[in-house]
């Protein structure tokens, strides 16, 4: 028994193995980095704010198998209400998708794939609201999230709250890929 023991251990150890781990679900964007503040572009117009009010370009990658659709949110949890602030929510947004261009959030959804539906963001209309911080705040956080989905569509209108959305996207994501940018005034 030594003898062949002895053998098997010398083929394994001849052996290359290769393993192959499956790359993490990512998001990336050209307009925004977590290493800086987030740029005008980004940033609300209404509420003592002056920006943009434009959706950052957003490309993500590696997504779970199974995937059947996306959504995207923008978050502040910082955000002084008690439970943060939603400034943006898109599902359904087709699994062959992956990326949205700069501006996808207007509320027109011309830039929007087909099928993709907004919620309604916390100033009270679908669409992307940029960041407005109260005036003197520390930096707040902004979540920018992908979400992968094992349902190709969900049941959610231009009326739907974030706290619904979530509700939601939490009861389907396969996986999630987060980039988180801050902005201060």
């Amino acid at each position: 028994m030594k003898k062949h023991s002895a053998i098997a251990v010398a083929t394994l150890a001849g052996m290359s193995f290769t393993v192959s781990a499956a790359l993490p679900f990512s998001i990336s964007s050209q307009d925004i980095s977590g290493e800086k503040q987030l740029t005008q572009n980004q940033v609300f117009d209404g509420f003592g704010c002056h920006g943009g009010n434009e959706s950052p370009q957003l490309i993500w990658k590696n997504q779970p198998q199974g995937t059947k659709s996306y959504a995207v949110t923008v978050y502040d949890p910082a955000a002084p209400t008690g439970s943060g602030w939603w400034h943006w929510t898109v599902v359904n947004i087709p699994a062959q998708t992956r990326e949205l261009p700069a501006g996808a959030g207007d509320q027109n959804n011309q830039k929007l794939p087909a099928g993709a539906v907004q919620g309604r963001n916390d100033f009270g209309y679908a669409g992307f609201s940029g960041a407005c911080p109260p005036e003197g705040d520390k930096p707040h956080p902004y979540q920018i999230t992908v979400w992968a989905l094992d349902v190709a569509t969900l049941p959610i209108d231009k009326s739907a709250s974030g706290a619904l959305v979530g509700f939601m996207l939490n009861s389907h994501a396969l996986a999630k890929a987060q980039l988180t940018a801050t902005y201060a005034r």
